[in-house]
């Protein structure tokens, strides 16, 4: 069945597979608004559909690079607790050293 869709009844109620509504011949020219095309809130739904879409990768790379910079500062407090416990070890060796050369500078 061939038949063309009615304004009731369409083909498809898809706006984009729909054929452009021509004026009549009984309408006078430039009397009637123009058509109005929905391309920009089509791109910005999609463009909002993306974003919405692209959120949860968004959170992840920010979870990701908070914990990056977590296991960086836990390096470092490691590095700085290893660096203290060998001066303390160091001053430690020197005080003998001292001690023990004082001891034999006196016998």
């Amino acid at each position: 069945m061939n038949t063309a869709g009615t304004i009731d009844r369409p083909h498809t109620h898809d706006p984009q597979k729909q054929a452009p509504m021509k004026p009549s011949a009984s309408e006078p020219e430039g009397s009637a608004t123009e058509d109005v095309t929905t391309t920009g809130a089509n791109d910005s739904r999609q463009n909002r559909n993306r974003e919405m879409q692209l959120i949860p990768e968004a959170l992840a790379r920010a979870h990701m690079r908070e914990r990056l910079h977590e296991a960086e500062r836990e390096r470092q407090a490691v590095r700085l607790a290893t660096a203290r416990r060998m001066q303390r070890r160091a001053e430690r060796a020197s005080l003998r050293a001292r001690r023990a050369l004082a001891m034999a500078v006196m016998h």
